[in-house]
């Protein structure tokens, strides 16, 4: 059984996909699974042991480019006994059309009737998870999703690993704190950078080191944080947002001996890579897309207005964000890992 999966355009959301291509694998084990995606998550499905192939859609999101999907569609003809589209545009179900594929199955969407011919209509309280919305795709209309649920996994290789480390000239001689500031949804998910440095701060003072990570986008804020470091303090801290690419971020976040994060793909990455992590919540909830992993610890002061859901903060204050104090992220991380001076005086 070949299976086409048309993927999500987010981070996050295709780090939560996974959790249907294990959904797969445990119901069809002799599966092989193709995602069809843009090029830059190539470095996340290839962590992924359940897919075979990252085939990418060279368009830009949001572009219909109806030619092009037509030829990537009839460039698969004949090769895929079903495909399941995670993304609800019209557009998104065209390329499995074009190939002919006999099953096609997706939630109802925008006018995507005849394009797809296993249509399912979202209970979203049934499936209140953005997982449960993409594993119950795996599954019959109406059937019980198994539990419990699969967490997605990134595999990571060794050398791959290594060879990051020495392109930044990193070490493990102390424990690393990977620090994620940026969001690409917008400003409503994005925990003030002097609380960032804060947290920075005390953190190097107990003997770790600090590593920002981020897009090129995030880069600014990076060094805003860093330039709040004290001197002795601000060359603890190194400034790797936009200068990574994505898979060298994943390899080298699966270093961190813990993660704090904003809610965003980077947050998805450390909860798949099992670090212990801390997510910052502002405007969004831990309810519809919390981070997978076994050693978590949420952190949100879930004023009157949150979560909106909003990109920018209708009010303008963004108190969800900037009232929550950089203590609470201090406190948890220290309930996830012990400060290096705390095992010596355990010991």
């Amino acid at each position: 059984m070949n299976i086409l999966i048309v993927g999500p355009s987010w981070v996050g959301d295709m780090v939560m996909a996974q959790t249907l291509f294990q959904c797969l694998k445990q119901r069809h084990p002799e599966a092989q699974i193709d995602v069809l995606a843009p090029e830059w998550s190539r470095p996340l499905l290839e962590r992924m042991p359940e897919v075979r192939r990252a085939l990418s859609l060279p368009l830009g999101h949001g572009v219909l480019q109806l030619a092009t999907r037509w030829r990537i569609g009839k460039s698969l003809a004949g090769q895929y006994d079903q495909a399941i589209l995670l993304p609800n545009s019209l557009k998104s179900a065209l390329v499995p059309f074009f190939a002919g594929i006999p099953k096609r199955t997706g939630w109802k969407g925008e006018l995507r009737y005849g394009l797809l011919n296993d249509i399912r209509t979202l209970d979203k309280d049934r499936y209140p998870l953005m997982i449960e919305r993409f594993m119950a795709l795996a599954y019959e209309p109406g059937a019980l999703l198994a539990k419990p649920y699969p967490r997605p996994s990134l595999q990571i290789d060794p050398q791959s690993r290594e060879a990051a480390l020495a392109a930044f000239g990193l070490t493990l001689d102390r424990p690393v704190l990977a620090l994620c500031p940026g969001a690409e949804f917008g400003e409503a998910k994005r925990w003030p950078s002097d609380h960032y440095a804060k947290v920075a701060e005390l953190k190097i003072r107990a003997g770790w080191q600090v590593w920002l990570f981020g897009s090129k986008n995030d880069h600014a804020v990076g060094e805003a944080i860093r330039a709040r470091l004290i001197p002795g303090l601000r060359e603890e801290a190194v400034n790797l947002s936009g200068e990574t690419s994505l898979a060298q971020a994943i390899d080298l976040m699966a270093c961190a001996t813990a993660v704090a994060s904003n809610d965003s793909g980077l947050m998805h990455v450390a909860a798949a890579l099992n670090r212990p992590l801390v997510a910052v919540y502002g405007s969004t909830s831990p309810g519809f897309t919390p981070p997978l992993a076994e050693q978590v610890e949420v952190v949100r002061l879930g004023i009157e207005c949150s979560p909106c859901f909003d990109r920018t903060c209708r009010y303008g204050h963004y108190n969800c964000l900037r009232d929550l104090k950089p203590r609470p992220v201090v406190e948890a991380l220290e309930r996830l890992v012990a400060d290096p001076v705390d095992l010596v005086e355990n010991d």
